[in-house]
């Protein structure tokens, strides 16, 4: 149950940054000064967590979408489909565990 709540959650979320991202980068065609301002706000530490989110979302909606593509082809996933999911926690904790440490290196100022 919780591998469908949360494809759904990360899906929707995903869903709604697309929007928000396609409407500030249209921005640019109307006020290039006025995309600069929007991208400026953007700049700070709630949304570098906020980007931590958001590929946290992506990495797990990814790896759970494959793992339900498997499950969907494949008898043999249908009957692990517990052991998938945890493998599809272990994929995203590794790449979380990748991606935060440089990502939030770089947003508060310790990166190149």
């Amino acid at each position: 149950m919780w591998s469908w709540v949360l494809h759904r959650i990360t899906g929707v979320a995903i869903f709604f940054f697309l929007l928000v991202h396609i409407l500030d980068t249209a921005l640019i065609r109307v006020s290039p000064e006025a995309y600069d301002a929007v991208i400026g706000t953007y700049k700070n530490w709630i949304m570098a967590l906020g980007e931590v989110a958001l590929v946290g979302a992506i990495a797990y909606h990814a790896y759970n979408g494959l793992r339900i593509i498997a499950v969907d082809m494949w008898s043999w996933a249908t009957r692990h489909q517990r052991q998938l999911w945890w493998g599809v926690l272990g994929l995203w904790v590794v790449t979380m565990l990748g991606f935060v440490p440089r990502h939030l290196m770089f947003a508060f100022g310790g990166g190149h």
